[in-house]
């Protein structure tokens, strides 16, 4: 069985359909054309864009000359209210300062000092699936989001999702997600930054976010003081110097960074799970051999992760099918030629996760879920060429390999408690900050101990 994806537009349609389906869905506002073109121009009233689906183009532009295309400030407007100048959305030495900082945190060996929180929180998440665990249908994404959110704020902070603030930023942050459209308009049409809007709403649970993170950092800052901090990234970042000059974050950059964190760890890493629990949910064979081998070797020790070889399988074909991220957009910095055509300074240049992962002329039976893909030489050669759920090069997520452990683990770990099976409906992909069910993922768990 296919897995579900949007209904793509059909035809060019007008710029006005576009910029409507664009705010309401990203994803089945573009043409289906994309899963097959290697790049398409888009010419608006107020837009010139590229999606780019090449992947010498994709390297070009993320490997090779990264600083040529910084990101675009029109996707940024939309997250600014939260992120304010983060690493996430910044550019140019401002950037470099960030990740000088934020690297060092998530090198090997500080993703195995996480480890015992990551493994606490899973299994604080499985045992409170418990109560749900009885046949009937739940929406699984409110639960991966809850062990998600358990997972940064116990690695980062060193506190459960339990902790009064933690809860209230989580609270806050579902809110947030409902309110913020992916693309803010005033962004998208290039107004300068005091026209572009955003609602009260957006403005309001970006303040509240913000507001109690302060709080944290305040808290932490105190502690690194009188020496009392425990070692975990939250301390590491705020103690780390930049290389070059010195400088460490103030208290505005590390709340922008730490909203990142939340909204690059927490968001995308509830995304993923949701999604490969469904697959896992239509493909039960898949589902039997993730419990197997968690049977076989889930444990709570670092190197027990290297044998969960299924569960990161499933959770790479997760991420190809339904990548967190499903777009990301870059900007000209002056006059380029991309594949033969002019593209001029400013212009827009669109990578997409979402078409490159299934596009027809890379992948073998891009629409179908196929762990075993990863195994093959198409797969191999497409994980090197057409494959970023955490972009590529310079930019790359910092936290890729702390994803890359948190997913197998959750999978496995689930997966050995609990049976999954899908819901009446099925969902539906939509772009909201990540992509999600547009009405939830509906499933329906029992024990394994006992079948429904």
């Amino acid at each position: 069985m296919i897995p579900p994806k949007p209904a793509a537009r059909q035809g060019k349609g007008s710029v006005w359909r576009f910029i409507r389906d664009f705010r309401r869905d990203i994803l089945s506002a573009q043409s289906d054309r994309l899963y097959r073109a290697w790049m398409a121009e888009f010419r608006g009233l107020f837009i010139h864009s590229f999606t780019c689906n090449d992947p010498q183009l994709i390297d070009m532009i993320l490997r090779k000359r990264p600083m040529d295309f910084p990101k675009s400030p029109r996707m940024a407007a939309g997250l600014q209210p939260l992120l304010g100048n983060s690493s996430f959305i910044s550019n140019g030495e401002t950037w470099q300062h960030q990740r000088r900082i934020i690297d060092p945190a998530f090198e090997g060996g500080r993703l195995r000092e996480a480890f015992p929180a990551m493994w606490d929180a899973t299994q604080a998440g499985t045992a409170r699936l418990a109560p749900l665990a009885d046949g009937r249908e739940i929406d699984i994404e409110p639960q991966t989001s809850h062990i998600a959110a358990d997972v940064i704020f116990r690695t980062l902070f060193s506190i459960p999702i339990e902790n009064t603030i933690a809860t209230q930023v989580f609270d806050a942050f579902r809110d947030h997600q409902d309110a913020q459209p992916m693309v803010n308009l005033g962004g998208l049409m290039a107004l300068p930054r005091w026209a572009r809007f955003h609602s009260r709403r957006v403005r309001d649970s970006a303040r509240r976010i913000r507001g109690l993170i302060r709080q944290l950092v305040a808290a932490r800052a105190s502690e690194i003081a009188n020496g009392s901090a425990p070692p975990d990234l939250a301390t590491k970042i705020m103690t780390t110097p930049d290389p070059q000059t010195g400088a460490i974050f103030n208290d505005r950059e590390m709340i922008d960074e730490v909203a990142t964190f939340f909204l690059a760890g927490h968001e995308t890493g509830a995304s993923a799970l949701a999604w490969a629990l469904y697959l896992l949910a239509e493909n039960p064979d898949w589902q039997e051999k993730l419990a197997l081998e968690a049977d076989a070797h889930l444990a709570p020790d670092f190197a027990s992760v290297k044998s969960l070889t299924a569960a990161r399988a499933v959770f790479r074909e997760a991420l190809r099918l339904y990548p967190p991220v499903a777009m990301t957009v870059r900007e000209c910095r002056r006059l380029e030629t991309l594949r033969d055509r002019k593209a001029p300074r400013g212009a827009q240049l669109v990578l997409s996760p979402w078409h490159l992962h299934r596009h027809q002329k890379l992948w073998n039976n891009p629409d179908a879920f196929d762990p075993g893909r990863w195994d093959t030489e198409n797969g191999k050669t497409c994980a090197r060429s057409a494959y970023i759920p955490f972009s590529a090069g310079a930019r790359a997520c910092p936290g890729a390999g702390f994803a890359m452990i948190e997913g197998p683990l959750i999978l496995s770990a689930l997966t050995q408690a609990y049976h999954f099976f899908p819901g009446r409906a099925r969902p539906e992909p939509v772009m909201r900050l990540t992509v999600r069910g547009k009405a939830g993922i509906m499933l329906r768990l029992t024990p394994r101990k006992m079948d429904i």
